[in-house]
């Protein structure tokens, strides 16, 4: 079945991600996010923006444009400050105002190339222009430090909207000299936070936030939290752009030792762009392990063709398969296998939908280099069955399992709810085994309140009264929950509560009192002193359920009939001892 397939494939797919790693990569790459935590680098940097698809003309421009700032930064005797040329030239709108600087930093903070270059650039010098998704970069290591692991603070913010201006920082200021005076008066610091806090997050648990590192929030609040040398000291107050803070140390944690977070660790690696390094490392290995083998010339063939479609009019960067249906040259071979031209330019259809977007042979070249990464994951999937025994045991436990669903659905349960006929016929042998207890049909009325049953009992004792006329009477702008109403057939053993002889055919009962203060009023249209048969539909849930059990029972017969059991007692009893 199709269906059984795809969700195979799709199984598969997942499971192999688990698999699809280059586990030795992996374990180095932890150890060096771990190794990177134990210290702090204090950098700036300068950003020329440019997209990952922009075209290598426009990259080429970006490129030229950081190149040339770094040789001014690092001639000879040059005076040029970083600080001046980033606040001039870069792209960066977070960092561009204070010079480039955005504080210190550790690992898993930033994109993975941007952190290596961090981490491997000596303090005091410029690292050469890099490219990450965001553009080109040059950097300034202005100092390292040992890890100053976690702090826990509490804070009283008082909040200097920019709407506001100079007139709100001022009056924040005289508010803040108060909350200073009060604090030197002995004043419970938990308390002022009550009384003056802006943080709606914090405010409620005494201006306490959660513990963070480094790099995670502003570099002004950042130094003075740390700079709190035991708990229970309080900061002088400071200005960020949030407005004007006073910190309370509560705790320092220093950083935790490597066993007890390897697995954190791991976790936020295989979230990171580092991931992708082990998982490139791994596809590496199947392509040298199977032979791969490029044909350059084919390839640049086919760029050459891919080049030739139109980037104007109507039809522009569409292109069909069809288009390149006599390119049947090999563009690569892995394990014995041609891959040609018309198969990746499939591949790039279904991608696409047949549009290049942005610069074309950037998209192709990006596009070429998936289709590789995919036909040696699938190929390296399918061998997995073969090479892996508990890959091939998960695999055949999930397929054993979807096709038992499958059965089960087509035999017993999605028959018994689609079989109609069947289900009447067996409701019909049946059905003195569907009975209403004791009880009534009519309305359960629920009030709000005393006053709301008064008037609900009230507008009842009318003729023309209907429930739905009883909603739009009590239910107004200012009371819209004062009646809801509930009508079908109610048991009696259902409503411990209620007295069945105070139910009365035609007329409403006295209302009764709930534990929430709400009252319950009944009005029976018809009441039942015996059981009465339930038809199909009132007793549709629990039928089905028992033709769902009948169903299986046959089922199970035809099956022993067809693969008989046979059980070796002897076998069995020296199991059982």
């Amino acid at each position: 079945l199709p269906n059984i397939q795809r969700e195979l494939d799709n199984y598969r797919k997942q499971l192999a991600k688990n698999y699809m790693t280059d586990n030795e990569l992996a374990s180095q790459l932890i150890t060096e996010a771990y190794n990177r935590m134990k210290e702090e680098v204090h950098i700036a940097h300068i950003l020329i923006m440019v997209s990952p698809t922009a075209s290598p003309e426009d990259s080429m421009k970006a490129y030229k444009k950081i190149d040339s700032l770094y040789k001014a930064l690092t001639a000879k005797k040059s005076s040029v400050k970083f600080e001046d040329v980033a606040k001039a030239m870069s792209d960066d709108k977070g960092s561009k105002d204070n010079g480039g600087d955005i504080g210190f930093m550790t690992t898993l903070q930033t994109v993975y190339p941007f952190e290596n270059m961090v981490y491997t650039t000596p303090v005091g010098k410029i690292s050469a222009p890099f490219r990450t998704q965001f553009g080109y970069h040059i950097l300034n290591v202005i100092e390292k430090r040992p890890s100053q692991g976690e702090v826990k603070v509490a804070q009283i913010l008082l909040s200097t909207p920019k709407s506001r201006g100079k007139d709100g920082v001022d009056e924040a200021s005289k508010k803040m000299d108060t909350i200073k005076m009060l604090l030197r008066q002995g004043v419970a610091f938990d308390s002022l936070v009550r009384k003056y806090s802006d943080d709606r997050y914090s405010k409620d648990e005494g201006g306490a936030m959660k513990p963070f590192g480094v790099g995670r929030t502003v570099p002004v609040f950042e130094k003075a939290a740390f700079g709190l040398k035991k708990p229970g000291d309080v900061s002088d107050a400071i200005q960020t752009e949030y407005g004007l803070h006073i910190i309370k140390l509560l705790e320092k944690y220093p950083l935790k030792p490597y066993d007890s977070l390897k697995d954190q660790l791991k976790r936020r690696i295989d979230a990171d762009s580092r991931a992708q390094t082990a998982h490139e490392s791994f596809i590496a290995k199947i392509k040298n392990k199977n032979g791969f083998k490029e044909n350059k010339a084919n390839f640049d063939a086919l760029a050459e063709k891919v080049k030739q479609i139109p980037d104007t009019g109507k039809m522009a960067n569409t292109f069909k398969t069809d288009d390149f249906a006599n390119m049947n040259a090999t563009l690569f071979t892995l394990a014995n296998k041609d891959y040609t031209q018309y198969d990746f330019m499939k591949f790039a259809e279904t991608m696409t939908r047949g549009k290049f977007m942005g610069a074309r042979m950037t998209a192709f070249s990006d596009l070429y280099k998936l289709y590789v990464d995919r036909i040696a994951s699938d190929f390296e999937e399918h061998r997995l069955v073969e090479e892996n025994v508990e890959f091939k045991f998960l695999m055949e436990e999930y397929r054993s399992g979807i096709m038992l669903f499958e059965l089960m659905d087509r035999n017993v349960w999605g028959k018994a709810s689609k079989d109609s006929v069947g289900l009447r016929e067996f409701f019909a042998t049946r059905k003195d085994k569907y009975l209403w207890d004791n009880g009534y049909i009519g309305s359960n009325y629920r009030f709000k309140d005393e006053n709301s049953m008064k008037e609900g009992l009230k507008q009842l004792a009318k003729k023309d009264m209907t429930d739905s006329l009883l909603m739009k009477t009590l239910n107004t702008m200012s009371t819209p929950d004062a009646v809801s109403i509930q009508h079908g057939h109610f048991e009696f053993k259902n409503l411990p509560d209620v007295k069945p002889a105070s139910v009365l055919k035609g007329k409403p009962t006295e209302g009764m009192k709930n534990k929430d203060g709400s009252y319950t009023v009944i009005k029976a249209e018809e009441i039942f002193t015996k059981p009465v048969p339930k038809t199909l539909e009132e007793a549709r849930g629990y039928v089905v359920a028992e033709y769902q059990d009948y169903l299986e029972k046959k089922w199970n017969e035809v099956l022993r009939a067809k693969y008989p059991f046979v059980l070796n007692e002897e076998v069995y009893r020296t199991i059982k001892k």
